[in-house]
C-alpha cells in the first residue's frame, strides 16, 4: 500500500471515530419506558475497533515518514516539519503586512487634518514580497510531499 492510501484510510478512520463518538452520546441516555435508537455499547464496541486500525495506521505512518527520503528536503518528517513552519511563518509575514498596511483598523484614514497621522512601522511591500516567496516554497514543498507520498510503500 503507498503511503497516500494509508494518509487517506488515516482521515476516513479518523472521520468514523467521530461520526461514532456522536452516535453514542445521543444514544448514552434516553427516557425510561423508551428504546435508544442504537445500543451505545455495541457502537463503543465498533468504535473500539476503528480506534485500534486508526492507532496502527498512525504508526506505520509515522514508522514511514521517518525513514523515507524525499531528496535534499530528508526525511518525510523533515519535509511536514519545514511546511508546518512555513505556514505558520507566511501567518505571521502576512498578518505583519496587514496590520502595517492599516487592513481591518478602524480610524485609519484621517477626516481632519488636525488628527493624528497613523505611520507603518513595518515596509509592507516589502513584508507581501517575503510572504508571496514563503507562498512559493510552501507549493513547492507541498508538490515534493504530495509526490512522494504516492511514490513511498507503506512500512509495516
Amino acid at each position: 500500500m503507498k503511503l497516500a492510501e494509508a494518509l487517506a484510510l488515516r482521515a476516513d478512520a479518523a472521520r468514523r471515530i467521530e461520526q461514532l463518538r456522536a452516535r453514542v452520546v445521543s444514544n448514552a441516555r434516553f427516557q425510561e419506558g423508551e428504546e435508544p435508537a442504537e445500543n451505545a455499547a455495541a457502537l463503543l464496541t465498533e468504535a473500539e475497533e476503528v480506534l485500534g486500525e486508526y492507532e496502527t495506521l498512525i504508526r506505520r505512518i509515522n514508522r514511514t515518514n521517518a525513514a523515507a527520503r524525499i531528496g535534499t528536503d530528508g526525511t518525510l518528517t523533515d519535509a511536514l516539519a519545514r511546511r508546518d513552519a512555513l505556514r505558520l511563518r507566511h501567518s505571521l509575514v502576512t498578518s505583519a503586512a496587514d496590520a502595517a498596511a492599516g487592513k481591518g483598523q478602524p480610524g485609519y484614514a484621517r477626516q481632519l487634518r488636525s488628527e493624528l497621522k497613523m505611520l507603518s512601522a513595518l515596509p509592507v511591500a516589502e513584508l507581501r514580497g517575503q510572504a508571496d516567496d514563503i507562498a512559493r516554497e510552501l507549493r513547492e514543498l507541498d508538490v515534493r510531499i504530495q509526490r512522494s507520498n504516492w511514490e513511498v510503500e507503506l512500512l509495516d
